[in-house]
């Protein structure tokens, strides 16, 4: 060999012997993929901030925050495709209502034994509703934790208050805020023009289940293995509902009721937490939010709404996974997520409430409205079904509550049928 081949030779194995260090020091790094699905590039900002407050003080873990693109049942379904096809990240949240699903069909890590293992975890920090079903086994004589909430919510009424006054009507709340008052203010606020229209509300489960829960029906029985719609409350809450729709005070069923609240022509929109943030933007008008109006059962019966942040079943670093959830969900984290006022602290904590109240403290919004409504002693969990079909049941409930708001069907007969729709949607 030459001079000059052996020097090349020479360099290159020099080369190559400087960068095994760097090549092994990547191996020996963790990197954590992580998604959400946020609803602005707002709630985008706030999730890539949380992500490197974490990522600047865990050593030898790299995360990479990915903001779900897909809306709705969208987002679960390429969930489910990128586990299925192994390019899912290795946390990410979803609905309450698909932690069954995903479960059941062993696409997310059971994280008992992690939990165990962590002695900081407490599960009794947590709100007992959504920890409750995430602590649902799917078998027998195992213990599971299906992963941790991020956050919670509840309904509200957001109330332009510019068309109370005009209406000269007494802005919603008190200890007579029911449902014929509230009646009575939709209708009030109707008569103001044309263009005015006194409530609204969006088309999905929530909104019509308020209504049948206040006047003291259900979606489920008691252990949540069968329909619980088969009953008066259930005609009584859906004719309320409908009748505001028939009177003309309420913007069709089936109308995002959302843009004309913000547009000023609205009187009264039910909606959750999250609504506020785009609320403070854009309306420009007197507002705020008032607790929902008590129904005939002799409640306001609210639900809390959450989501929860999971582990990918195929993960390489179920440990680290493990950890980010806890840090995903730390008081620390959870202070930062819910100073963009679009939800509430998952942790049931004195403190974490406190931190919520003090959250938009220059918007003058009712933040006790919100607290209330989760801490109610009616409150509904959001469920997700164990021993059934969520998906193919909620299709079920809507059509036949569509049909009813639309007058193909009467309440009576929707309550005297919808259970043995059902029936064969529940089961294992």
């Amino acid at each position: 060999m030459s001079k000059r081949s052996l020097l090349i030779v020479l360099l290159a194995i020099f080369v190559v012997s400087l960068s095994l260090p760097l090549i092994s020091s990547a191996q020996d790094g963790v990197e954590l993929r992580w998604r959400t699905r946020p609803d602005n590039q707002a709630e985008i900002d706030v999730y890539s901030a949380a992500s490197a407050t974490i990522d600047e003080a865990w050593d030898g873990v790299t995360l990479v925050y990915e903001p779900g693109g897909s809306e709705g049942a969208g987002y679960q379904d390429v969930l489910i495709s990128e586990i299925e096809a192994g390019t899912a990240p290795d946390v990410f949240w979803i609905p309450g209502t698909d932690v069954a699903r995903f479960a059941k069909s062993g696409l997310i890590l059971n994280l008992a034994d992690l939990a165990a293992e962590d002695a900081d975890f407490n599960a009794a920090d947590f709100y007992a509703g959504p920890m409750g079903f995430l602590q649902t086994s799917i078998a027998e004589g195992e213990d599971a934790l299906w992963g941790l909430p991020r956050d919670v919510s509840a309904f509200a009424i957001y109330y332009n208050a510019d068309l109370f006054d005009e209406a000269g009507l007494p802005y919603p709340g008190g200890d007579d805020w029911n449902w014929e008052r509230f009646a009575e203010a939709a209708n009030a606020i109707n008569d103001l023009g044309d263009d005015i229209v006194g409530f609204g509300m969006n088309a999905w489960w929530a909104n019509w289940g308020y209504f049948i829960n206040s006047a003291g029906s259900s979606f489920f029985n008691e252990d949540y293995t069968g329909c619980g719609l088969n009953n008066e409350a259930t005609v009584v809450g859906l004719e309320a509902a409908k009748g505001l729709f028939d009177s003309g005070a309420a913007l069709p069923w089936g109308t995002d009721s959302e843009p004309p609240f913000l547009a000023g022509q609205l009187g009264m929109f039910m909606n959750g937490r999250w609504a506020t943030p785009g609320t403070i933007a854009n309306a420009d008008f007197n507002w705020n939010v008032a607790p929902l109006p008590v129904g005939p059962s002799g409640k306001a019966t609210n639900w809390l709404f959450w989501g929860a942040y999971v582990v990918n079943a195929n993960t390489a670093h179920p440990a680290e996974a493990w950890d980010l959830v806890t840090r995903l969900t730390s008081a620390e984290i959870q202070g930062q997520i819910a100073s963009l006022g679009a939800n509430i602290p998952s942790r049931a904590t004195e403190a974490a409430i406190e931190l919520f109240l003090g959250t938009l403290p220059d918007s003058g919004v009712n933040n006790q409205a919100f607290v209330d409504g989760t801490t109610s002693e009616d409150v509904r969990t959001e469920a997700p079904l164990f021993n059934g079909d969520w998906p193919a049941i909620d299709q079920a409930y809507g059509t036949g509550v569509n049909a009813v708001f639309n007058g193909e069907i009467t309440a009576q007969e929707f309550a005297d049928t919808i259970c043995d729709q059902v029936a064969a949607n529940f089961g294992s």
